[in-house]
């Protein structure tokens, strides 16, 4: 994806803000645009052919929850980075539920948004030019359209469900720890009083699993979670 072309839509309602990372962003070649509610983003985000939005929570008329879930009814693949001051382990979780890829809280470093936007386009870039279908036997996923097969029967999984898909896939055949898995796709650290991790891979599981054979995401007791071919 050519940055000189790279169209963002910035969603926060306090002016100050959104006007540094417009300016900032325009400084670094890209080009923004910014919405001060979420009215207005909802609206600029259906006549625009945005590559990726920056979303605040706390947005007169329509919050950044809502607005997280509209957009992604409509398109699965633009990345959404929420940046926000509500910094809490469940506000992170809700964030990711309703379909953000990436969570920033305020204070923040420009830099490090920086490095965010880049890696999320960088993904797109890849799945759009090649190596966007990873397979496991029977099970086919789709990184450009997003699309999960398990012996061709189609599986609608979540955004959540998706990356946690992926991430299981890029290491079958090896444990990856709770650990692991909360700093690689929820992107917090493991709190150990949380059951978070094991509820969604029981989601994934019902969806991947209860209907095929074999089963692929199995239990390491004490450790954590492989995919690979087995009974469990």
């Amino acid at each position: 994806m050519n940055q000189l072309n790279t169209r963002i839509l910035v969603v926060e309602d306090e002016p100050k803000v959104a006007s540094f990372v417009q300016r900032g962003l325009e400084k670094n070649g890209f080009s923004a645009e910014i919405a001060f509610d979420g009215l207005m983003g909802k609206r600029m985000f259906e006549t625009g052919d945005y590559d990726l939005i920056i979303l605040d929570i706390n947005l007169p008329y329509k919050n950044g929850f809502e607005l997280c879930k509209e957009i992604r009814s409509s398109n699965q693949k633009i990345p959404i980075i929420m940046l926000t001051a509500l910094g809490t382990t469940e506000d992170k979780l809700s964030g990711f539920d309703y379909g953000a890829d990436d969570y920033l809280v305020k204070p923040f470093e420009f830099r490090e948004l920086l490095a965010r936007i880049r890696s999320l386009l960088k993904r797109i870039s890849i799945a759009e030019t090649g190596g966007n279908i990873l397979t496991f036997l029977d099970l086919e996923v789709n990184l450009n359209t997003y699309e999960v097969k398990r012996n061709g029967k189609k599986i609608d999984l979540t955004q959540k469900e998706f990356a946690l898909l992926v991430y299981l896939l890029r290491n079958k055949g090896r444990v990856v720890s709770r650990v692991d898995i909360a700093e690689k796709v929820w992107d917090i650290t493991f709190d150990t009083g949380t059951n978070v991790i094991d509820v969604y891979v029981n989601f994934l599981r019902k969806k991947i699993d209860k209907d095929f054979s074999p089963k692929l995401i199995h239990t390491q007791t004490g450790v954590g979670y492989i995919l690979k071919a087995g009974k469990e």
